[in-house]
């Protein structure tokens, strides 16, 4: 890993691993081939890392679509992130717009926009898909980081940015690439459920195809790791591998009593 100066990632993004980072770092592996995030998310680790190729993918057809005009077009962003208002009335004008009617610049800055400005930074939508977290009321939200921006455009000209599901993965995962799957993680308990990045529902199931992928790709030889929450079933689902726990702050949570710290897992296939 060669990094000439950091990136931080430009969304706010609900389970980022921006503060785990120096935790995570003792876990790499020393050398791969290519970098491999096939649930990308908020993409910390690709940002710190600024690998020299990388596959990013997400089943997040809005977030692929921003990472692609921040890496292709990030001066027509800027500028149009630039005409947004931090205005009651104006947020719920824009969340209402129908991103798929919009170009790819103004579809990438309705999404900056609104993931600036809405409550507590939160990306969920409905079983509509259709975005639906209400207005944050900040004072001075940071709309228009044009130079966050732009080192974001220059890590990304290493990516290939790509639609589909985690599975996909197994298409053009290759020997000794490193792939770091970060996914919707399995709740703590019945009240904690967020699973709504996609309209659709990232459930029991759903972690079981999930750790079918895991071993398949280290049966061909990748070098595979995945972030989950510290529970009984994905313990089970990876008794087989090494297990690592890492402490992060809970930081969204209706309660402020409830955003403490908590352990979370780190499955390793090396």
């Amino acid at each position: 890993m060669s990094v000439s100066s950091p990136v931080r990632p430009f969304l706010k993004w609900a389970g980022g691993k921006g503060q785990l980072l120096e935790q995570l770092q003792p876990l790499l592996p020393q050398n791969y081939s290519r970098y491999l995030e096939p649930m990308v998310g908020g993409g910390a680790l690709f940002f710190y890392l600024q690998p020299a190729y990388a596959i990013l993918a997400d089943l997040n057809d809005e977030l692929i679509n921003v990472y692609r005009v921040v890496r292709d077009n990030v001066e027509e962003l800027i500028a149009d992130l630039r005409r947004h208002r931090n205005t009651r009335e104006y947020y719920y004008a824009i969340r209402d717009t129908d991103p798929a009617r919009l170009p790819p610049v103004a579809r990438a800055s309705r999404f900056i926009y609104l993931n600036r400005t809405c409550y507590n930074g939160l990306y969920r939508v409905n079983r509509l898909n259709k975005f639906n977290v209400p207005f944050g009321r900040y004072k001075n939200p940071d709309i228009v980081n044009a130079a966050g921006l732009r080192a974001a455009s220059g890590a990304l000209q290493a990516a290939d940015l790509r639609i589909g599901d985690f599975s996909l993965v197994l298409e053009y995962a290759r020997p000794g690439d490193f792939i770091y799957f970060d996914p919707p993680y399995q709740p703590l308990n019945r009240t904690s459920r967020f699973t709504s990045y996609t309209a659709g529902n990232f459930g029991e199931g759903e972690q079981k195809r999930l750790a079918r992928v895991f071993r398949e790709l280290t049966r061909r030889g990748c070098l595979v790791m995945l972030s989950n929450s510290d529970t009984p079933l994905i313990r089970e689902l990876y008794r087989d591998f090494r297990i690592e726990t890492v402490h992060a702050r809970r930081a969204i949570n209706s309660r402020p009593d409830r955003r403490g710290s908590i352990t979370e897992l780190v499955i390793l296939n090396y």
